[in-house]
């Protein structure tokens, strides 16, 4: 059926596309009616192309499910992916030839969204042929690529040198519940402001203030605004994404976050003494073992927990809880004793947050843990461990360990007997699940009771996977923003990009210095943001095409088009190149690249990023250089990223990509990577519940992790919510759907705390 409905829409789209090339081609010789012609043409011959990979695609699909009921894994995402493409281009396509006669019919806003969509419907379809390679090479029933690393590293090579910026533009989003998209675009519109003022600045709240400021000209240019997102996340390094997720932390923001969120009688940050401990062995409880402070990297140092509780529960306000209080700044608030407590709850939850194992904080993730302690009714622990690059692994993993075997030990101070206990986390903090409990059962201590992730990451070490070329086109998980997190969590070099200057500064210069650059950025900022408006409304009032006066307004297709480093599109494209290259040779030399100065000074010359999450160390700047020379003819028969003769994607207007991959043996460990952990290690795991995204980059982590769980006869359950991106958990009050999805993790967790009936007698 879903095969019918891929022939059914690929056809349609033809036949509309026929349509209104006929049309349009009939119109005259006028710019706007050659482009509209040509976009067509190119719509045609991509769906055409495109769909018979995605039936050969989907007719495999099922054997990569965990199980009949739980259709779900990179292939069958990537084609979810291509039809949502395809169904907008439809759409779009019966507006035109409903419309296209009428006096209201925008032809212009039309030819950019379109030139767009055919601009991610050529990216896609090369996606499709990389799946159709990674399904030809794989071992049977693998989602990850452990073949030659040979291939490996041309494969790989070719996929991040696509072209990006499409996928950040007007795409931006298109796979996604349309719930989702004006939060996707916000954060896109933030993001590129951000990275427009983060070398400047260096600190949250005057980087955040003045990019409020500058943020108008890219909340009006989608192409713009794709153009250096794609940028940005090439050549800025990992403290820049850093900085960037943090910003939920500066307090005003947090501040406005909790006031949306439940109330909660106790929220209240604990630090715990590097002080070692024993526990009793689960095997001989007569007999304990020592549990060491964390002692990686830097040393022992306490560990920083928050408790978070709807009602004041016996021993939370204890003499000795409260000396463990940590103050959260001037408008913390202490918690009193009340005359009124409930009693201790029988269970307790361990919470772990995500955030690459770079950034967040336990405060990022306070909103939906309220929520949680209100939906659950039991006392929350949320771990803020210490993070990379500052401390790679293991510090975090020692870190979340020493504070579950507190919470274990020491859980009447928290308001619970302990009877019950669920670790849980999302992201980066599933994984960290995992590995404690791993750690948990080689220490001989006791497990806990279940597990829930929620889109975790299982495996970090570099791999290929279906679900993997999602990161092409999305928006929170780019390809390069995964590459530097692993990276730096594995303790690979990282770059140092803070200046001697404003080390030598000081608190109090730095506090100077960011008023001064704030006022400034403020004047300047609303000037541009005023400029940008009243360029718009300049540009309504034209009647001919803006080609020598505005060379950095053009859609996004013809940005990706003129690019003379590489081939750029298949041959029904060869106008719409022409017009491309001629605009740009017309404005080569015109000094009209204002609007992008302050970025190129922001970013500086494209260079490349210090690690990229799939290529091999071997894959040397000259092997990549005699790769990207070699056309498909000159392939080898056995070498990857071959095309259909006459099919070109797009590539990266950045360059080709070298960027060197850490890969020690570090990422193979089982602590680090759990997909890769020995069977005997899995086998000590309690009950785990994942909670996993369709469209998530992360997804076959999920599925494969489930799939070697349940190989091994280990109760696991895997649940795929659909439409949703990496991270809803802390989208959960945004729209109906997030909070399905949040609700579906607590149930998850409940399944955990329930009590075993009583056997009968």
């Amino acid at each position: 059926m879903h095969t019918m409905d891929l022939r059914t829409m690929t056809q349609s789209l033809v036949t509309l596309a026929e349509d209104n090339m006929a049309f349009f081609s009939s119109q005259g010789p006028g710019e706007t009616a050659r482009r509209l012609t040509s976009v067509f043409a190119g719509v045609r011959e991509q769906a055409l192309g495109l769909e018979p990979a995605l039936v050969r695609l989907l007719g495999v699909a099922h054997l990569f499910d965990l199980d009949p009921e739980t259709p779900a894994n990179g292939y069958r995402s990537l084609v979810h992916t291509a039809r949502c493409c395809l169904a907008h281009l439809l759409h779009k396509s019966r507006y035109v030839a409903s419309n296209r006669r009428s006096i209201f019919f925008r032809a212009s806003h039309n030819l950019a969204e379109l030139e767009a969509y055919l601009a991610a419907l050529t990216q896609l379809r090369a996606l499709a042929y990389y799946a159709q390679h990674l399904l030809a090479t794989n071992q049977p029933g693998g989602l990850f690529f452990e073949g030659d690393e040979g291939l490996t590293a041309e494969f790989l090579h070719e996929y991040v040198t696509l072209h990006k910026g499409c996928f950040y533009g007007r795409c931006l989003g298109f796979q996604f519940t349309p719930a989702i998209r004006p939060f996707l675009q916000t954060i896109s519109i933030g993001l590129v402001s951000f990275g427009e003022h983060y070398k400047r600045n260096e600190t949250g709240l005057g980087v955040t203030a003045s990019s409020l400021f500058t943020s108008g000209r890219f909340a009006i240019d989608p192409e713009l605004r794709g153009a250096e997102f794609e940028r940005i996340i090439q050549n800025l390094d990992v403290h820049f994404w850093k900085a960037f997720w943090n910003i939920t932390e500066i307090e005003v923001l947090s501040s406005l976050a909790n006031m949306a969120s439940a109330t909660v009688r106790v929220s209240r940050l604990l630090s715990l003494p590097p002080e070692a401990f024993e526990m009793p062995l689960t095997s001989d409880p007569q007999l304990t073992v020592t549990i060491s402070p964390p002692l990686a990297h830097t040393g022992p140092g306490p560990v920083l927990i928050r408790l978070i509780s709807c009602e004041l529960r016996e021993g939370q306000d204890s003499e000795a809880l409260s000396s463990l209080a940590k103050s959260e700044g001037p408008w913390s608030l202490e918690l009193r004793p009340r005359p009124q407590q409930a009693p201790r709850s029988r269970s307790l939850v361990v919470h772990i947050h995500g955030g690459g194992f770079v950034a967040q904080t336990s405060k990022s993730h306070e909103p939906y843990l309220k929520s949680w302690a209100h939906e659950l009714g039991v006392p929350i622990i949320s771990i803020d461990y210490s993070l990379a690059p500052e401390a790679p692994f293991p510090r975090a993993l020692e870190e979340c360990f020493f504070a579950y075997c507190w919470a274990v030990k020491h859980c009447a101070l928290l308001g619970s007997t302990g009877e019950r206990i669920c670790l849980a986390g999302d992201s980066a903090g599933g994984n960290l699940c995992f590995t404690v409990s791993l750690r948990a059962a080689a220490y001989g201590v006791r497990v806990p009771d279940g597990i829930m992730a929620a889109y975790p990451a299982t495996m970090l070490q570099s791999a290929a996977s279906p679900s993997r070329l999602l990161s092409l086109m999305d928006p929170l998980l780019p390809l390069s923003v995964l590459s530097k997190c692993v990276s730096a969590y594995a303790g690979a070099d990282t770059e140092d990009h803070a200046g001697s200057d404003q080390k030598a500064l000081g608190v109090m210069g730095i506090m100077r210095r960011d008023t001064s650059l704030l006022l400034r950025d403020l004047r300047l900022g609303a000037s541009s943001w005023l400029n940008s408006f009243l360029e718009l409304s300049g540009h309504k009032s034209q009647k001919t095409p803006v080609t020598v006066t505005e060379p950095m307004r053009r859609s996004v297709s013809e940005a990706a088009l003129a690019q003379p480093e590489s081939p750029l599109g298949t041959d029904s494209l060869k106008t719409l190149k022409d017009l491309s290259l001629k605009n740009c040779s017309e404005s080569s030399d015109t000094p009209k690249m204002s609007e992008m100065s302050q970025s190129l000074e922001t970013l500086g010359p494209p260079k490349p990023s210090d690690v990229n999450f799939f290529l091999r160390p071997e894959d040397t700047l000259e092997e990549a250089e005699a790769k990207e020379g070699l056309s498909t003819k000159d392939r080898d028969p056995g070498r990857i990223a071959t095309f259909p003769e006459g099919f070109h994607p797009r590539r990266s207007s950045q360059g080709p990509t070298h960027m060197p991959l850490y890969s020690g043996p570090i990422l193979k460990n089982p602590f680090m990577s759990p997909l890769l952990a020995p069977d005997h290690m899995l086998k000590t795991l309690p009950p785990v519940h994942i909670v996993a995204c369709a469209l998530d980059p992360m997804l076959d982590d999920s599925v494969m992790f489930a799939r070697r769980l349940r190989a091994l006869g280990q109760p696991v359950t895997l649940r795929v919510v659909e439409d949703l991106p990496h991270g809803f958990l802390s989208l959960a009050s945004l729209c109906r759907e997030t909070r399905q999805a949040a609700q579906l993790c607590v149930e998850r967790i409940r399944l955990i705390l329930s009590l075993p009936a009583a056997p009968q007698p």
